[in-house]
């Protein structure tokens, strides 16, 4: 259930005619913590592991007293626009909704999610990872409940880097990172692509956050950018500008284009330094690099950290339009503390749940599962890297109230740097200042600190 798989996905007219006529089937009264074992609960969200009408069964047979209608949005752009017409509409949100991580903030600051702190979720931190879990707190209280986890891992294929030169597991920090770009570039190979779309969006913030940026801050209707004096975006910044002037990164090709499936198909681009979801992208994306592909630990800033963060996930709120929030919280509660989440994770979602992170059997080399992917990755245990790193902690990072805009401007703004147009500090301030119009027009109270 990664974000990655819907950001991309743009609602059609028949789709979003669909949304708008499923929010009449929501519940139309306001905040009231109903009946925690009885209730007819109506759920939006999406089932990219196909598994959501045997999670309801299981769930419904533990609690008879409780039915849970599912209405599959099939993307998170299409959830986020069904839930923004229905609280406009002040009717017809669903009582359970599933959200991109990112999207939670902006649904928390105008008081249209209810505080899980309410019902004790204040206290359920320490059993996820901390990325997914950090991304859910709107002034320090969650607003969400992680279904998944995404850390940031550096995805390398070996036959390329061995043909370069390059030792993939001793690349430990991010200038290791530019001197192996140098010696694939050699080759012909690029180390990476990036070409500054919205589709690399989500890539940067990931990036930024582990270097300690705060490109913006939020405090309540408070919001100050800051893209080209904070430090962190200093050293985001520059360090990417050095890999556009030295032509180490390929900036014609952008995220899940079928160019960049066949240039990771054809050795031509040689990693990725991408979330934790990645594998059954490459197995499916790039067939032919069969047992050439590996993954490590993301590259640091400080030689000797251990710093990661988290690049998509997707999360399940309570609507304040809810009127079975007791009921809905339980629901809420088997899915991402139950059996629920070891269903999922059973299904393919990376989960944010340390019991299941810790477990030996989402380790297990000899499960089918594990097995065919660790295959592909040349006999590494990939879930025992990926839990690793799930487990580093993060720095604190937020998102803005109006992440969907700043998705879609990041792409118009910050692709001209890419193609040298113009310096990606330039490409940083406008986007900036974009970003300061839109939120003063929506209402905020935005600085601009450059």
């Amino acid at each position: 259930m990664a974000a990655h798989r819907f950001t991309r996905v743009l609602a059609s007219a028949v789709a979003l005619a669909t949304l708008v006529s499923m929010a009449a089937c929501g519940n139309s009264n306001s905040g009231s913590k109903g009946d925690a074992d009885k209730a007819e609960l109506v759920f939006w969200g999406w089932d990219s592991g196909n598994s959501m009408k045997q999670l309801i069964a299981d769930f419904e047979k533990d609690n008879p007293g409780i039915t849970v209608k599912f209405n599959s949005t099939g993307t998170a752009s299409n959830t986020q626009t069904a839930l923004t017409n229905a609280i406009a509409a002040g009717k017809g949100a669903p009582d359970v909704v599933m959200l991109e991580d990112p999207t939670v903030t902006q649904f928390a600051v105008t008081n249209d999610l209810v505080d899980l702190s309410a019902y004790g979720a204040d206290k359920e931190a320490d059993k996820f990872a901390s990325g997914p879990w950090s991304k859910l707190q709107y002034n320090n209280k969650p607003y969400a409940m992680p279904i998944d986890s995404g850390p940031e891992m550096l995805f390398y294929n070996k036959a390329v880097f061995d043909k370069a030169g390059v030792d993939g597991e001793k690349i430990k920090t991010w200038d290791d990172y530019y001197e192996a770009a140098k010696k694939v570039r050699k080759t012909g190979a690029y180390m990476t692509n990036n070409s500054g779309s919205a589709m690399e969006y989500q890539p940067f913030t990931a990036q930024a956050w582990q270097a300690g940026a705060h490109p913006w801050k939020v405090d309540g209707e408070k919001i100050t950018i800051d893209m080209t004096n904070d430090e962190g975006m200093k050293k985001y910044i520059d360090f990417q500008q050095k890999l556009i002037d030295e032509d180490l990164v390929n900036t014609q090709i952008s995220n899940w284009s079928d160019e960049w499936n066949r240039s990771l198909n054809d050795g031509s681009l040689a990693s990725l330094v991408i979330g934790g979801w990645m594998p059954i992208n490459l197995m499916n994306g790039a067939p032919d690099q069969k047992g050439n592909w590996r993954v490590t630990q993301l590259p640091q800033w400080n030689e000797g950290d251990e710093v990661s963060a988290e690049d998509g996930g997707s999360a399940l709120a309570i609507t304040s339009q809810s009127k079975n929030q007791a009921a809905a919280y339980k629901f809420i509660q088997y899915m991402t503390l139950g059996n629920g989440a070891k269903t999922m994770s059973e299904t393919g979602t990376f989960p944010a749940l340390k019991s299941i992170l810790n477990s030996d059997s989402f380790t297990d080399p000899n499960t089918e599962s594990n097995k065919k992917t660790n295959e592909f990755f040349g006999g590494q245990n990939v879930n025992k890297i990926l839990a690793e790193a799930a487990k580093r902690p993060v720095n604190e990072f937020q998102y803005l109230p109006y992440n969907a805009f700043a998705q879609t401007e990041f792409g118009d703004d910050i692709s001209p740097a890419y193609g040298k147009k113009k310096t990606l500090k330039e490409a940083f301030t406008e986007y900036g200042k974009k970003l300061t119009e839109h939120g003063t027009q929506q209402g905020y109270d935005v600085t601009n600190n450059g």
